[in-house]
């Protein structure tokens, strides 16, 4: 009979004052040392009960001032569902975005504050370690640092992704897994297998937006369907469309989505598969996000389901550890050949030296202690900037309450123009990321999405900038 640990004991009771308001967000809780005298127990039991705690976003170290309640974000996501009658449910060609090539170079621009693109804070980027480890690989491994590491990739990197997807619940070999460079390009690789020009591509709105301009590289057109900040894709609306339309393809984000933040539950996942399925339509399950979840569980994939090999999983340490270093991979199931011919072709293969030093941090256990520390600083991050943007945004407002990833989904009153918004607030040295560009209908240009890896003290300013300007724009409609 498994026994409850004294710290999650005294973690619990903690908690209660928290809900019960004896404690309240912005307040400071007892001292290590008070709670030890209290309930009698030692000051490592504390110190494990408030850990507990602060994994758990309920509680937050200040540096030399103690644990404070953390702000609490409402017990519900805000942002409202796009309205099914006004999408139609008809696919769409997507047009060619100058915005869009401007957010993803406002990147390159150091004198913008980078709340546009979807980077992770270089504060939280092991680069010691992993230049470190790069040199390292490179002299122990001479000729396979300056060589090609043939598709599908280095054997050892296969090996230890492999290890991670059985661990939460995905049963693959290394010989299952070609490496790519990044996800883009293993979302690339599946859309152009398994698509042809003029096909429909079905997907969750609002969506990224680079995949919006890959699919019109692709010639693809799509067919967006409402998304719910709790559940994910409607899969009502959904229904209706496959009935209407002859679909090639599903893509979905389902962990951590980009731009809203929302987790698809289990139950969902499930049942989105079954219908697919049942309609022979291939699922392309990009989990970038998955592993920068707020709380120690990491969500379920929805390939650890797909017993047949229809699920196409694409997935990178981009966002979890560097985006530079290029890493990603594609788990094909029975497009494996077909996906690897093309990687060959294309790119031939994936950076060796980038690929040798990524297989030496998750060996040394790295990337675990890694993940721990980003966890934290995400959660602390989404939640200050959530409160900034609640204290100084127009009345009505509306903010996405994501469990993982770093990006805040935005929705503001109708007269706020998010492309108006994007040129006014560049000109005050600030990057966003106007919600018009996040689908292909009109249903999202008073929303933007923001970047909370990028929250500091530093930074704090912009949000409040951003604000105003979103409150001028209200008082000139």
């Amino acid at each position: 009979m498994n026994k409850t640990p004294l710290y999650e004991n005294i973690a619990q009771q903690v908690l209660g004052l928290v809900d019960e308001g004896t404690f309240r967000p912005g307040e400071r809780i007892p001292s290590i040392r008070a709670l030890s005298r209290q309930f009698k127990v030692s000051i490592n039991t504390v110190k494990m009960a408030y850990g507990f705690l602060e994994d758990r976003r309920i509680i937050l170290a200040r540096p030399q001032s103690g644990y404070y309640v953390a702000p609490r974000l409402p017990g519900t996501p805000e942002v409202s569902m796009p309205d099914p009658h006004q999408l139609a449910l008809n696919p769409s060609k997507i047009s060619d975005s100058d915005v869009v090539i401007r957010v993803m170079g406002d990147v390159m621009n150091p004198d913008l504050i980078q709340f546009g693109a979807a980077v992770p804070d270089p504060a939280l980027i092991p680069t010691r370690k992993l230049n470190r480890m790069l040199a390292s690989e490179c002299r122990r491994f001479p000729k396979e640092s300056t060589g090609y590491a043939m598709t599908p990739g280095d054997k050892r990197l296969r090996s230890q992704i492999a290890k991670r997807m059985v661990q939460a619940g995905c049963r693959v070999t290394p010989n299952d897994i070609i490496i790519t460079n990044g996800a883009g390009e293993a979302v690339f690789l599946a859309l152009s297998t398994i698509c042809k020009p003029g096909d429909i591509l079905v997907t969750g709105t609002p969506i990224y937006f680079n995949f919006l301009q890959m699919f019109r590289t692709l010639g693809l057109k799509v067919l967006e369907i409402p998304m719910s900040p709790v559940d994910g894709i409607c899969i009502e609306n959904l229904k209706a469309a496959l009935k209407k339309h002859t679909v090639a393809a599903c893509l979905i984000l389902s962990n951590f989505n980009n731009p809203l933040g929302n987790c698809m539950p289990d139950n969902a996942k499930q049942a989105l598969l079954s219908l697919l399925k049942s309609a022979g339509i291939p699922l392309i399950e990009d989990d970038i996000n998955g592993d920068i979840a707020f709380t120690p569980q990491r969500p379920s994939m929805i390939k650890s389901w797909d017993e047949a090999g229809d699920v196409i999983f694409c997935a990178s340490f981009s966002k979890s550890i560097a985006p530079g270093y290029r890493v990603g991979w594609i788990i094909p199931g029975h497009h494996f050949e077909e996906i690897k011919y093309r990687k060959l072709v294309s790119t031939i293969a994936t950076p060796s030296p980038t690929q040798l030093a990524m297989a030496e941090f998750l060996t040394s256990g790295g990337y675990d202690h890694h993940l721990r520390t980003i966890r934290k600083g995400y959660a602390k991050k989404i939640l200050q900037m959530s409160d900034d943007i609640r204290k100084h945004f127009p009345d009505g407002t509306r903010i996405t309450r994501p469990e993982g990833g770093f990006t805040l989904w935005i929705e503001m009153p109708k007269s706020v123009d998010s492309l108006k918004l994007y040129t006014m607030a560049r000109g005050e040295g600030i990057s966003i990321a106007p919600g018009a560009i996040f689908s292909t209908t009109d249903q999202f240009r008073h929303c933007i999405r923001l970047n909370a890896a990028m929250w500091s003290e530093r930074t704090r300013w912009a949000v409040k900038t951003i604000g105003k300007i979103a409150k001028d724009l209200i008082g000139e409609g």
